[in-house]
Parts: C-alpha cells; sequence; structure tokens
C-alpha cells in the first residue's frame, strides 16, 4: 500500500543560493518504497530554479560534480528508480546531495 512520504533532502549552498532555500527542504512523494528519481522529480517540481542544475535537463543523469548519499550509502550512480533506504522514507534521515571536489 502506498502512501505519501515526506522526504527531507540537504542540498549544498550553492544549490540552496540558487533555489533561495534556507537549511532543509522536504517533498512529499509517493511511497514507500521511495525511488530517487521521484525525490529528484518533487524537487526540481517544488523548486524549479533547480531544474538543469541538478539534473540535465534533456538527458535526466545527475550533473558530474554532484553526488547523492543516503545512510551513508552512495546512490550517484544509481538508476532513477533506485529505492532510497525506508529511513529516508520515513524522513528520519536525509538525502544528502552533496557538490563534488575535483582538482588538486
Amino acid at each position: 500500500m502506498s502512501t505519501t512520504c515526506t522526504v527531507r533532502v540537504l542540498l549544498p549552498a550553492q544549490l540552496r543560493r540558487l533555489a533561495r532555500i534556507d537549511g532543509e527542504v522536504t517533498v512529499r512523494v509517493t511511497g514507500p518504497p521511495v525511488g530517487l528519481g521521484a525525490v529528484l522529480d518533487a524537487l526540481e517540481q517544488r523548486h524549479p530554479a533547480l531544474c538543469g542544475a541538478v539534473r540535465d535537463r534533456g538527458t535526466g543523469r545527475r550533473r558530474p560534480y554532484l553526488r547523492y548519499f543516503a545512510c551513508e550509502e552512495d546512490f550517484s550512480h544509481a538508476p532513477a528508480g533506485t529505492a532510497l533506504p525506508p529511513a529516508v522514507a520515513r524522513g528520519d534521515e536525509p538525502l544528502l546531495v552533496v557538490g563534488a571536489m575535483a582538482g588538486g
């Protein structure tokens, strides 16, 4: 049986600034299970300024310098339909969107 889950999302400072968000974001998605793509869809729907910044508009692929973590697991290369851990669906743990570092 599916219900609506409230998922917490933590964004890096540059994306919070772009979307004019202070602190943590919550989005409502159908689940459980809650898929990574569904959370990102809800995030972009709630904050349209993030469209194209989190994922490529044409392909839907994550931006190369963004990583996704939940419950100490790396979901950065997981398909969009991958279910996030139940603790994320319950709102106990956030989905972390992290700006990757590059260079030396």
